[in-house]
Order: C-alpha cells, then structure tokens, then sequence
C-alpha cells in the first residue's frame, strides 16, 4: 500500500468514528426534539396562525393580519390586568426573594441548630399542589367562615379583609410566598453549598466577623442564583392564574374575569369563545415576559462580568 494510500485511510477512519459518534448523539438527541416540537413549538406556531385571524358575522373566520395584536395594544381591561401583575411583581417579588435569602443564609449559618428540620419545613409547603394552597389560603380568607372571620368576631369589627380591593393583590401575594419560598430558598441555598471553604477560612484569618462573610462572600456567590430566582419569579408573577381563578368565587366584586392577562386569555377563550383574540393577547404576554426576563438576564450577566 503507498504512502498516499495510508494516509488517505488514516484521515477517513477518524472521520467515520465522529460521524458514527454523531448519529448516535442525534438518535439519543431525538425523542426530546420530537416531544419539544410537538408540546412547544407546534402550539406556539399554531397561537400565532389564530392570531391572525377573527371571526366575523360576514365572511366567518377571516385573515386580519395585524389588527387583533393592534386591538390589544388599545384594550383597557388587558392594560388593567397588566397593571395588576405589575404591582405584583414589584411587591410581591423582593419580598419573597428577601425572605428566602434570609432564610437560606440563616440555615446555611452555624448558629441555627437544627437547619436540616428548619430546611424541610420551610420547603414543606413548595410540596402542596397550588390549587390545594389556594383552597386553604381561601379558608383561612373567608370573611364568614375561617381564621378571619373568628379574629374579626373577636374583635368586634371588620379589621381583617382579606378580599377587600385594597387587599386582594397582598393576599394573593401572601398565598404565593407562602407557596415559593422554599422553592427560591432551595436554590440560594444551594448556590451557599458549593462556595469553597478556602474563602471562609481566609476570612477567619483575616479577623472578618458573620456579617463581614456575608456581606464580601456570600452575597457575591449568590449573584447568579438571585438572577436566576428573580427571572423565575418575573415569570410566574405574568403567569399569575391559579391563586385568583379559585379564589374568584369568594370574591366575584373584586377578582375580575380580568383580574390577570392570563384570567382574561383564559375566559376569551372557553367563556367568550373568542380563540383568536385569546391567542393574540397570550402571544403579547408571552413576548412582554421573554423581553423582561432577557432584560434582567442580561443585566445580571453584565454585573458578574465586572
């Protein structure tokens, strides 16, 4: 065999193992790209195509191009139902993440005896399906029956009122803290774990006290992780549907068929039957949430490179 023969062999046999590596990726790479196709993209696809079109008394269901996404841009209840979720997400939110911050440095500290129960319990309630957490939180709610209406008894007057207008957003936001806390803790905590033990015992050496540690150590650690829980959270507060539609009954004056972009999508379409107009104001939310979320994404990834 001549040289130019062996070289030749040489060069395809390393070829014909990538290729024989990469077909084995692909088909082990498949089924999720099957499955991600047909539950993701395929309904996204499908959303769009519906919301180009309406239906209309003359001519049935007719192209319109543009005109329901320009409907929504001018649509009062969907800018009233964005405002509440924007008051949700900027209160609700630091709240939350604040306490699951406390709450991951307190376990992850010394000082805490018993952080594995203390751990669990605060995560429990991460556990509890959301329209069990929201039933219950209704319970304790109830202006007639439940906690409130006792300590309202008790007092004498209508002091607690949980479904009031005032306080409808706050309670809401109480039943989804109480829900994700361990949720968000879990992850800061996490984030706490795999921190070198090299950087706390230089700061033992160099005399730094817990609040020092936490301050030049553990806060910067965390950086990624917070960025992370606050795009989750973003995500879920535009996502908001579950707490409000089955507390709806016991507050019908105050939670509104509107009350969040998702209620109002939800009801345009199995209440109204308007799927094209529902499919319209679910692709506006969709591209105002991927839009925030990449905007605090890129954000904190900007930050970490300094």
């Amino acid at each position: 065999m001549t040289s130019l023969s062996l070289t030749v062999a040489r060069e395809t046999t390393p070829r014909r193992r990538r290729n024989a590596v990469g077909r084995r990726g692909w088909a082990f790479v498949l089924p999720f790209l099957i499955v991600f196709a047909v539950a993701f993209i395929a309904p996204v696809l499908y959303a769009i195509y519906l919301s180009l079109f309406r239906d209309q008394l003359v001519g049935g269901n007719a192209f319109v191009g543009l005109a329901n996404y320009a409907q929504v841009l001018s649509d009062g209840r969907f800018w009233q139902s964005f405002l509440h979720v924007v008051v949700f997400l900027l209160v609700q939110v630091p709240i939350m993440l604040g306490l699951a911050l406390f709450a991951a440095l307190a376990i992850d500290s010394a000082r805490l005896h018993a952080s594995g129960f203390f751990r669990i319990v605060v995560f429990l309630p991460y556990a509890v399906p959301g329209v069990v957490a929201a039933l219950m939180w209704g319970f304790l709610y109830g202006q007639n029956f439940g906690l409130t209406a006792d300590i309202n008894r008790w007092l004498g007057s209508t002091v607690l009122a949980p479904f009031s207008s005032q306080w409808i957003l706050a309670s809401i936001g109480n039943i989804t803290t109480w829900e994700y806390l361990g949720y968000n803790m879990l992850i800061f905590y996490s984030a706490l774990r795999v921190i070198p033990t090299d950087l706390y015992e230089a700061a033992e050496l160099d005399g730094a006290g817990a609040f020092r540690t936490v301050l030049s150590i553990k806060l910067p650690a965390l950086r990624g992780a917070i960025v992370i829980a606050t795009i989750f959270s973003i995500i879920g507060s535009f996502q908001l549907f579950n707490e409000p539609n089955i507390l709806k009954p016991l507050a019908p004056n105050v939670i509104t068929t509107f009350f969040t972009p998702n209620m109002y999508a939800y009801n345009l379409s199995f209440a109204a039957q308007q799927y094209n107009y529902s499919a319209t104001v679910a692709i506006v939310m969709g591209v105002i949430t991927g839009v925030i979320a990449y905007a605090v994404q890129l954000r904190g990834s900007r930050k970490d490179e300094r």
